[in-house]
């Protein structure tokens, strides 16, 4: 019998675009204050365009180009900086609230999240969802080693609430990391595929599937309440 459910974070209880949205925001009122720079809003619309044409690892380096503004790996970090500590407009779908307001009060509920710090805890603190669970781990406060797909976080998360992986489940969005580690433990899985997932690349490594998979959060009770 499940008794614990664990939420991964972006592209599970939200859609992670938003985010990514929220900080070239950021960083675009950073870069329009240097001198002879672009508004703003021309400045945004270059590094979205960047983005959404798959760039995903150099998109200020790419923008900055066609943007003329000369640059060095000390400005690349500024804007990293920038990106990861800026306060996120973001916002928790109902259809999210509504499932951890739901499952609260049967499951006991934890969330396990990759990512930099502070970025991570902002993204949280923003979506104002810290109530609904009795644990979160942050892997980055871990060791970057422990950052999917490596067992820490689900092992730290086990030992918190003296829980045990067969009575557990995983919800997460990300074949390619998620669901290796926890799959090995015996955890339940389950895999929310977000029409606006960033990660949508198919994995061949032994144990990568979710053992469910559903297309809308809203689905998650009626599954679990199945099993």
């Amino acid at each position: 019998m499940i008794t614990t459910v664990i939420f991964d974070l972006d592209d599970t209880l939200y859609d992670e675009i938003e985010y990514c949205r929220s900080g070239f925001a950021s960083v675009a009122e950073f870069l329009s204050k240097l001198p002879r720079a672009s508004a703003a809003k021309h400045i945004f619309g270059v590094l979205w365009r960047k983005f959404a044409a798959g760039n995903r690892r150099t998109t200020f380096n790419a923008a900055l180009d066609e943007l003329g503004i000369s640059y060095g790996e000390q400005l690349i970090q500024q804007l990293l900086t920038v990106y990861r500590n800026h306060v996120p407009q973001i916002e928790l779908p109902q259809d999210s609230r509504d499932v951890l307001e739901k499952l609260s009060h049967k499951y006991t509920l934890a969330l396990l999240t990759d990512g930099f710090l502070p970025a991570q805890e902002l993204k949280v603190r923003a979506l104002g969802i810290e109530g609904y669970f009795r644990c979160i781990v942050y892997t980055e406060r871990l060791g970057r080693e422990c950052w999917k797909p490596s067992p820490a976080g689900f092992e730290k998360i086990m030992r918190d609430l003296n829980g045990q992986p067969e009575s557990s489940a995983y919800v997460a969005d990300n074949e390619a990391k998620d669901f290796i580690a926890p799959n090995r433990m015996g955890f339940l899985t389950v895999q929310i595929i977000r029409p606006r997932r960033i990660h949508t690349a198919l994995s061949q490594e032994p144990d990568a599937a979710a053992r469910y998979a559903i297309s809308q959060i809203s689905e998650l009770p009626v599954l679990l309440d199945g099993l």
